[in-house]
């Protein structure tokens, strides 16, 4: 049997088939539910490599899983089979700062592994809102940033060798150890953004950056959200890139304020909160810049004068995602159409469409997110036993997603495919989504490797 070959190799405890121990794997942080049938707890390459065996000698799916924080469904065994569970392998192996570099095993927590390198005055910029809950193996198959990446960028800019276990069990390094390389295909940022599909990551080596010598925090606010969606725009145009530019619409400051009525925020229709870092001559300057492009879209702004008010504003940011549900008590939040990409000249048009198609199906949306990058966010609370409310909720997708491709922009920005996206791809990306199926069918052609996701 499948188990008794398992529990060979980990043992009898770190192997379970017990359905209460398989209920708490079926489900990550989306709506998408699944039954896996085993759960293992790895330690090292060469377990996991002796289990992809199995898999593959049994023709058996295998599902890895950090903290489940994704949102679509990811690490969610749709197909059962095995669920790798990587909380085990939560080393940070080796802090190089002589070279700029971190190793680390992936089930590393986001903001254990900051904190670590905050001792030694760097960190990893990469910064998503479940930073600490996520593991960054999970933020590396997902190809996800956070606030920091207007300035910093994305997972991919980071990471420069992974070590991962094949279908076939084979254990093989995407890279190397090195700044940068220009020998063959590039292999770690196929596996970057690959959920999982074509291989296990097991080990990662990133770039680290230097801690800024301080920042400042601004708020702006505006009476017409498109205004606020032009002084970022306006912001970006003029040469001042802050390390951070968020957006919350009028129904998110609500939100938050009935989480937390503490909140000093203006009631008005969009505010946006900047993060400037660097040297304290520059953040100086940059300060100045933001003032004048948001005085010039029509913006009031105001700059936080201490720690306490720095912290006071970005708690409102970070309540959102969390306060969605107060608008609609009873209601539960569905993440759909919640992640979408735009290029930065069309997002003041994205901002106000996006209100346009709640009111056109009659449900509040909260809008939020990484205007910075064109990375923004929707929030939606629906009563889920409604078959009415679904229908909204998939119309409402449908006309976002319409308007993001017409536009050029991306579907997830930031949070994967999944099992949630996965209709979309070849809409997406047309016969690209061919190369991608054909890169699968080679790396996997069992078909073994987190099944059911990205379409494939």
């Amino acid at each position: 049997m499948i188990i008794e070959e398992l529990r060979a190799i980990l043992g009898e405890d770190r192997v379970t088939d017990d359905p209460a121990e398989l209920y708490c794997y079926s489900f990550d942080s989306s709506y998408i539910r699944g039954s896996a049938d085993y759960v293992v707890r790895p330690k090292s390459a060469e377990e996991i490599s002796a289990i992809v065996k199995i898999a593959s000698k049994y023709k058996v799916p295998i599902v890895p899983r950090g903290s489940a924080s994704g949102l679509t469904g990811g690490s969610v065994p749709i197909k059962g089979g095995i669920v790798l569970d990587m909380a085990s392998m939560n080393r940070i192996l080796e802090v190089e700062i002589d070279n700029l570099q971190v190793t680390i095993e992936p089930g590393v927590v986001h903001r254990a592994l900051n904190r670590e390198l905050a001792k030694h005055g760097f960190f990893f910029p990469p910064d998503p809102g479940s930073s600490d809950m996520c593991t960054v193996g999970g933020l590396i198959a997902n190809g996800g940033s956070g606030m920091h990446s207007v300035k910093y960028g994305t997972v991919k800019d980071y990471v420069l060798n992974l070590e991962v276990v094949l279908p076939n069990g084979d254990i093989i390094n995407t890279g190397c150890n090195a700044p940068k390389s220009s020998s063959g295909y590039d292999l770690t940022r196929l596996f970057v953004g690959s959920e999982g599909t074509l291989g296990i990551i097991t080990k990662a080596r990133l770039k680290l950056f230097p801690l800024p010598e301080t920042k400042a925090i601004l708020m702006a606010c505006f009476d017409r959200i498109e205004d606020a969606g032009r002084a970022a725009v306006t912001t970006l145009s003029s040469g001042v890139i802050p390390a951070a530019m968020e957006i919350m619409d009028a129904s998110a400051i609500q939100a938050v304020k009935k989480i937390d009525a503490s909140l000093d925020i203006p009631d008005v229709e969009a505010m946006l909160l900047f993060e400037v870092d660097g040297y304290k001559e520059a953040v100086a300057r940059q300060v100045q810049g933001v003032v004048a492009a948001c005085e010039k879209c029509n913006g009031r702004t105001v700059v936080a004068k201490d720690k306490n008010e720095e912290e006071r504003l970005w708690s409102a940011r970070r309540l959102v995602g969390v306060a969605v549900t107060k608008l609609n008590p009873g209601k539960v939040r569905v993440y759909e159409a919640e992640d979408i990409g735009v290029p930065i000249k069309h997002v003041p048009f994205m901002l106000k469409t996006i209100q346009e198609i709640g009111r056109k199906h009659d449900m509040p949306l909260v809008t939020y997110g990484h205007i910075g990058d064109g990375n923004l966010h929707t929030g939606i609370a629906i009563d889920t036993r409604s078959e009415e409310e679904w229908r909204k909720v998939h119309a409402i997708k449908d006309d976002i997603y319409d308007v993001v491709l017409s536009l050029g922009g991306t579907l997830p920005g930031e949070h994967g495919t999944g099992v949630i996206r996965g209709s979309y791809m070849t809409r997406a990306h047309g016969k690209s989504y061919d190369v991608m199926k054909a890169i699968k069918r080679a790396i996997d052609p069992d078909g073994i490797m987190n099944p059911g996701k990205m379409g494939m």
